[in-house]
């Protein structure tokens, strides 16, 4: 199929540029935004369901809604972007266009049309030494871009590009979908940026 064949579910264009801090150290690629109904900020993880900015927070600051404006139900994303900036952690996802088989955010029901040139990204950080991704379809999109086999899921593998020593994490979704608590969520990682020294 292509663009122009399939009006039912039309071909959607990432919404957002990739966030690239100066000098930043980890990589992090989720699938693909949600729908725009379900953003509470314009910026990536943006659904209110969704509970990578709480696991953040509890990380960093020992307090899940820390990175959360309670009384308008969304996430403060002046405080996230200062935070990402001064961690090093760059954002995006590992699709740049899909299709979306069903109008919700589950990554079962996406279609990469164009995944995202992750190498390219990576030639515009030299001091990125590591690359996680969040859930399932980042994982399989990822490995398939380089030739990897998936690490289990809290794992990682190490693999050469460009000349470089790069460390994949795979992490669990942070959507609520998947069946894991919040906190066993955080602790794993929490090991990932213990092992990458940025906590």
């Amino acid at each position: 199929m292509n663009e122009t064949t399939d009006s039912l579910h039309p071909v959607e264009h990432h919404p957002l540029r990739p966030f690239i801090p100066q000098g930043a150290k980890l990589l992090m690629l989720g699938s693909f935004p949600p729908p725009r109904h379900r953003w509470s900020m314009d910026f990536f993880y943006p659904n209110f369901t969704n509970d990578m900015w709480r696991i953040m927070g509890l990380i960093f600051e020992n307090d899940k809604d820390f990175f959360v404006d309670i009384p308008h139900k969304r996430f403060d994303q002046q405080k996230i972007t200062d935070f990402a900036e001064h961690k090093g952690i760059a954002l995006y996802d590992t699709a740049t266009a899909v299709r979306r088989l069903r109008d919700n955010a589950s990554d079962d029901f996406l279609e990469i049309v164009t995944p995202t040139d992750v190498k390219d990204m990576l030639a515009a950080m030299p001091q990125c030494t590591a690359v996680v991704t969040t859930g399932k379809k980042a994982t399989d999109t990822l490995c398939g871009l380089f030739a990897l086999q998936p690490p289990t899921i809290g794992g990682s593998v190490s693999f050469f590009h460009a000349g470089r020593q790069l460390t994949f994490f795979r992490m669990p979704s942070s959507s609520r979908a998947y069946p894991l608590a919040l906190p066993k969520k955080a602790e794993t990682y929490r090991k990932m940026f213990e092992q990458l020294s940025l906590l």
